[in-house]
């Protein structure tokens, strides 16, 4: 290499070694201010949106196609999904012909309604995001309080949700006793 190019690169490190420590000073003054806004009724602004999002999918998507292929799922296992669903998860992604609630709209981010969800993520994928949650959007990982057997059949659930009306839902509800409507309790240790 000659002199000339050999000084070119290493003034080029300098630069880049600058600019990462500029960076992450500029990280530890946000860090120790509080000047990144925390309030989780205001938005985030939309290149952390989308960075975050992004980085979820691509997670889900590495990581899905490790898990053991998805059960066939039967009408009964849909049934005791929807049971679990309408415990757990319908008061934040609602259900056909039921809103979510009030207050989930002061999350950041909102939930996403799960309607269609099965049209974007394969069983794979739904059952590594119910199961082990979502960070910084309020997600739970279920992993804690639900059987691999209960993901699975709300994986189910999820799966019949495009061809669900709100008649069909309110139908699955009627059927169930009120017990089976009350959030799961933590499983034992």
């Amino acid at each position: 290499m000659t002199p000339p190019r050999r000084a070119f690169v290493v003034l080029l490190i300098l630069a880049w070694a600058a600019g990462l420590g500029t960076v992450g000073l500029g990280g530890l003054v946000v860090v120790f201010t509080g000047a990144f806004d925390t309030t989780a009724s205001t938005p985030h602004p939309a290149l952390i949106a989308w960075a975050t999002h992004l980085t979820m999918t691509n997670a889900v998507r590495l990581n899905a196609p490790q898990l053991p292929p998805p059960p066939a799922f039967t009408a009964a296992d849909v049934a005791a999904g929807a049971r679990t669903y309408d415990a757990n998860c319908a008061i934040c992604h609602g259900a056909p012909g039921v809103a979510r609630a009030t207050w989930v709209g002061g999350m950041t981010p909102a939930p996403p309604f799960l309607l269609d969800a099965a049209r974007s993520w394969t069983p794979k994928e739904l059952f590594w995001i119910v199961r082990y949650g979502v960070r910084m959007t309020g997600m739970p990982a279920w992993d804690q309080t639900l059987s691999q057997r209960d993901v699975w059949n709300v994986v189910g659930f999820l799966d019949s949700l495009p061809n669900m009306s709100a008649a069909d839902y309110a139908r699955e509800r009627s059927t169930q006793p009120a017990a089976a409507r009350e959030p799961v309790k933590a499983k034992p240790v």
